[in-house]
């Protein structure tokens, strides 16, 4: 669990789910979230015909709360990858875990507010047609949710690989390497060993903008 949560006396909410095992299907309702203890999970989710692996979750990560937060069917697939061990809570326990515990009731809020934005701005990167598009989109989001970069100009620095761009924006490492090799060679993008460097957010800003709006 994440350092000083102590889950002792939640034994009770402890499942097993066994390598390949369905945890939960996309858009199947969903009544249920839980706390991986050991194990990993990999939550997938079709896009037309494709299958995308959005995220491969371990010990401490948390899914499938939008259930509880949103009463809306399962928006991925969660399937064990090995031996799982999850604690599983509806919104009945959840109510006893959240006034058992006023410290883990602060930290799962905190962890539920960043969930929503992360999985509503990961769609907005998948849901985007153009390839280009869905690349500049990691950057800008990035440039969101990292408070480590500096931001007194329109130039960026992230430290991340091109596999982790790959990642983010839900396309295999080939079509990521070449759309940035693309970007490198249009002068906007440069390339270290370390880090991935945007010339101008701003453009890329703009950019994706007019796709989004193409397609709306």
């Amino acid at each position: 669990m994440a350092a000083g949560m102590d889950m002792g006396g939640f034994d009770r909410f402890a499942k097993v789910f066994q390598p390949g095992e369905m945890i939960f299907s996309e858009y199947e309702p969903g009544e249920t979230f839980y706390l991986i203890q050991s194990g990993k999970v990999k939550l997938l989710k079709l896009i037309g015909d494709i299958e995308k692996t959005l995220d491969v979750l371990q010990a401490s990560d948390m899914f499938g709360e939008m259930a509880i937060l949103e009463n809306s069917p399962r928006s991925a697939s969660a399937i064990a990858l090995d031996t799982v061990k999850v604690l599983e809570f509806n919104s009945q326990n959840f109510d006893i875990l959240m006034m058992g515990n006023p410290q883990i009731a602060l930290k799962l809020l905190k962890m539920f507010a960043k969930r929503i934005y992360d999985s509503k701005r990961r769609f907005m990167i998948l849901t985007l047609g153009e390839p280009q598009a869905k690349v500049a989109d990691v950057f800008l989001m990035m440039d969101e949710i990292r408070t480590d970069i500096d931001k007194s100009t329109e130039r960026r620095e992230f430290k991340i690989s091109m596999d982790d761009v790959a990642h983010w924006a839900g396309m295999n490492a080939n079509e990521t390497r070449d759309i940035l090799n693309n970007f490198v060679n249009q002068r906007r993008v440069e390339i270290t060993q370390n880090s991935i460097v945007v010339k101008n957010i701003n453009d890329f800003h703009r950019f994706v903008s007019s796709r989004r709006k193409k397609q709306e």
